[in-house]
């Protein structure tokens, strides 16, 4: 099982010597670093290029939002008790296709679906999770959302039907994942554990460019992203944390600036690029958290780190998470090393004073 990850994932290494400076699509990244690797199947290839596919569908219908009758709600409620809009079940209509077309995976789990989605190649080594429109309640608004996958191989076992235990796999099993951010410009990004690669669609020829590889999230960073409407119900030492980051302290470039989004994604995305930390706490009202383990801290904690950063549920590494639940819920504190090292010590400091 292991040596199979390893070699399916090897042919994604850095490919900054063998690429020159002109334009290099996803599908020619994807396809050439194959190429590299003889021994590769080409199925991971495979599966990334058809999320990439259902991405710019979805970059499509997000583009035309308010002109086609695709905003609002659509009347029901997912697992999570959350009012469904029309373009989440959109986006996880178009990615469950595009995974069922190549059959290569045999199951999906969705935040807008209750339990697995079994696929018809019951025998696809892949195991798919996703948050097909994550922060969806900005979508009314014009506000930035965002895909989220993450990808597991099934263990090899002798029953044919695929269960849910299968996919009940720590975040350090993943052998891919990465996000679509449809903002400004529609972003992908995405790792098999060998760095971070970001692409952004051309709409002109349809087509994702590569425009950064191997990137490196910044040591440290200004930037802290938080609900501080929660205020109230957060832990002593997140409360002391939080007043750090904004007192005036010209050696340490403090107050820090507040940014925060409510999409998971955006958010995140800032993050990678400008360093700092995205923090959602357990709470009062959340006494387990609120964000859900497989997938959406799984995965952007895989790309985080993959860029130098560190991910924690404020206990231990969130991809160390031996999961319980497919659609598991876990606090979050994500980002720059030096930043998320600095909120551990005031919650140990605090929680020791508390006991």
């Amino acid at each position: 099982m292991y040596i199979y990850q390893k070699s399916a994932s090897n042919y994604f290494a850095d490919m900054t010597n063998s690429l020159d400076e002109r334009l290099v699509t996803l599908e020619e990244f994807i396809i050439q670093a194959q190429n590299r690797f003889p021994g590769a199947t080409g199925e991971l290839s495979q599966l990334l290029r058809d999320i990439g596919l259902a991405s710019k569908i979805i970059s499509r219908e997000v583009n035309k939002a308010g002109i086609t009758n695709i905003l609002g709600n659509d009347g029901t409620t997912n697992i999570h008790g959350e009012a469904v809009k029309r373009l989440d079940l959109f986006a996880d209509e178009q990615l469950i296709s595009a995974l069922e077309r190549s059959q290569i995976t045999c199951m999906v789990i969705s935040e807008e679906n209750d339990g697995i989605v079994r696929l018809r190649s019951q025998g696809g080594k892949y195991i798919v999770y996703l948050d097909p429109l994550d922060g969806s309640s900005n979508i009314d608004v014009n506000v930035s959302i965002g895909s989220i996958f993450s990808i597991y191989m099934r263990e090899p076992r002798y029953e044919p039907t695929v269960k849910e235990e299968d996919a009940l796999q720590p975040g350090v099993r993943q052998v891919a994942a990465g996000y679509v951010l449809y903002g400004s410009s529609t972003t992908l990004a995405y790792t098999t554990g060998l760095g971070v690669s970001l692409f952004t669609l051309d709409p002109s020829i349809g087509e994702y460019i590569l425009t950064k590889r191997k990137i490196t999230i910044p040591t440290k960073g200004t930037i802290y992203s938080i609900n501080e409407g929660s205020y109230n119900s957060w832990d002593l030492g997140l409360k002391k944390y939080i007043k750090y980051c904004q007192e005036e302290h010209a050696e340490t470039k403090r107050p820090y600036s507040a940014r925060y989004i409510g999409s998971m994604v955006a958010d995140i995305h800032r993050t990678l690029i400008k360093g700092g930390i995205f923090i959602y706490p357990h709470s009062k009202r959340y006494p387990k958290g609120k964000l859900r383990l497989m997938y959406e801290c799984n995965p952007l904690s895989f790309i985080i780190e993959q860029a130098g950063g560190k991910a924690t549920n404020g206990e231990r590494r969130i991809m160390e998470i031996e999961p319980l639940a497919i659609h598991e819920r876990t606090p979050i504190y994500i980002g720059s090393p030096e930043n998320v090292d600095r909120v551990m010590e005031f919650l140990y400091e605090y929680q020791e004073q508390a006991v």
